[in-house]
C-alpha cells in the first residue's frame, strides 16, 4: 500500500488509492486558495455590475429617462462594465446591464431605458 499525503495539511491519507486530501475541509481549503484568483476578478466584476445596475434602475424609475453624462459621473457608473450590446438597424448602440441600458445620445445625454 501506499503513502499518499494530504495536498493541503501533508498528513497522511487513509482510505481509497485515488484520494488526494484527507478530509473535505482540506480539499476546500486548497481548490479556494488555487483559485482565489479567478475567484477575485469574477467577485470583484460582479460587484462593479451590481452597483451600475443600481445605479441605472434608481436614475431610469419610469422605464425611459434623459440625463447628462455628470449625473452618471456623479454616481461613479463604470462605462467599461455592461453586459450586453444592442445594435438597432438604424445604427444606434444601446448598452445593458441585464435588462436596464442605455444609448449614448449628443451633447452628453444618455437615454436610460428598461427593457421589457
Amino acid at each position: 500500500m501506499e503513502n499518499k499525503i494530504c495536498l493541503e495539511c501533508g498528513e497522511r491519507i487513509q482510505g481509497r488509492s485515488d484520494k488526494k486530501f484527507c478530509s473535505d475541509y482540506c480539499r476546500n481549503t486548497y481548490n479556494n486558495r488555487v483559485n482565489k484568483d479567478s475567484k477575485n476578478l469574477i467577485r470583484n466584476t460582479n460587484n462593479r455590475l451590481r452597483k451600475n445596475y443600481k445605479i441605472l434602475s434608481g436614475l431610469n424609475t419610469k422605464g425611459k429617462t434623459k440625463i447628462v453624462r455628470n449625473t452618471l459621473n456623479n454616481h461613479n457608473f463604470d462605462f467599461t462594465l455592461f453586459t450586453s450590446i444592442y445594435t438597432t438597424k438604424t445604427g444606434n448602440v444601446y448598452y445593458y446591464v441585464y435588462d436596464q441600458g442605455y444609448l449614448p445620445l449628443e451633447n452628453d445625454y444618455f437615454l436610460l431605458i428598461k427593457r421589457e
